[in-house]
């Protein structure tokens, strides 16, 4: 490989490691950020009524170019390596498209998480329905949970 070559390698390395900090878990009932600490908290216990699971998307449904846009670097410099001439110009094409495909389905991947919908019967008897990051905690029909709201923000905890 050429010294070109290399620094396009590790460019697209670069790349592909940086989306993956894309990946958050801030919808955790056990995560906190620094600006959420300290801060007091609202507390309502309630009974659960039905837990179902759901996908989080920390993408917010919008489409991220990272992945295909690594991926297709990744592609085309491997496929480039394959052959000469019009053939080494061919594969490069044929990887950066196959990389861009691939990449885009690892960044898909990584931007979402398992979690939760948690509808729950407050003392009152108002319904409310939380959902938060699949995080361990497992919850089911007719416990005694608390919220934790502060900010916008509910948490539901065992």
């Amino acid at each position: 490989m050429n010294k070109s070559t290399i620094a396009v390698c590790a460019l697209a390395v670069a790349c592909t490691v940086g989306m993956s900090g894309c990946a958050s878990m801030g919808s955790s009932a056990d995560i906190y950020d620094s600006m959420q600490t300290q801060h007091e908290e609202t507390v309502r216990m309630a009974t659960v009524e039905s837990v179902r699971g759901v996908t989080i998307d920390n993408n917010d449904g919008h489409p991220a170019p990272f992945g295909a846009l690594g991926g297709g670097l990744l592609g085309a410099v491997a496929g480039s390596a394959v052959g000469e001439g019009h053939g080494s110009l061919l594969a490069g094409v044929i990887g950066g498209i196959a990389g861009a495909v691939a990449g885009d389905q690892v960044q898909d991947h990584l931007e979402r998480q398992r979690g939760l919908e948690i509808t729950v019967r407050l003392d009152n008897g108002d319904l409310r329905a939380i959902t938060q990051a699949a995080d361990g905690q497992t919850f089911h029909a007719g416990q005694r949970v608390r919220l934790l709201s502060s900010g916008g923000i509910t948490r539901v905890t065992a």
